[in-house]
């Protein structure tokens, strides 16, 4: 008797960030990894947090706020707010994680404390909408 157990396994990826590259590369980057997650960048100032300023998919890193260059590691089983501050911590940069629902694209805020592969699960079901049930007649 052959017994087969089933192991999530988990990939970790790494994410260039430098001041040459534009936000969206970053984006591209991350969404090839995690279809169902947005990762959006802000800019930093002296504002409260309410009043972040969505930053454009075509300005450069550096014009997002990027203190220094080098490599972010990105685990599965990573939370949302880990990634969100280890952005924050090693290169300046204020990202925002957001989950897809449907059309419609839902910041992980109630979230964060959630795995980037259980937010990226979770976007998929409720974006595949309901499953027709079968009703038999042809």
């Amino acid at each position: 008797m052959l017994i087969v157990i089933l192991v999530p396994i988990h990939t970790n990826m790494q994410l260039d960030i430098s001041k040459e590259r534009a936000i969206k590369d970053v984006q591209h980057d991350f969404n090839n990894r995690y279809p169902f997650l947005k990762l959006e960048f802000y800019k930093i100032d002296d504002m409260p947090l309410v009043l972040k300023k969505h930053l454009s998919q075509s300005g450069s890193l550096k014009s997002a706020g990027l203190s220094k260059d080098g490599f972010i590691e990105i685990r599965d089983e990573m939370k949302v707010k880990d990634l969100e501050n280890a952005f924050l911590e090693q290169f300046g940069l204020s990202v925002q994680v957001s989950r897809k629902a449907g059309v419609f694209w839902l910041e992980t805020t109630m979230t964060d404390n959630w795995s980037l592969q259980k937010q990226n699960e979770y976007g998929r079901e409720i974006s595949a909408g309901p499953r027709q049930a079968s009703s038999g007649s042809t």
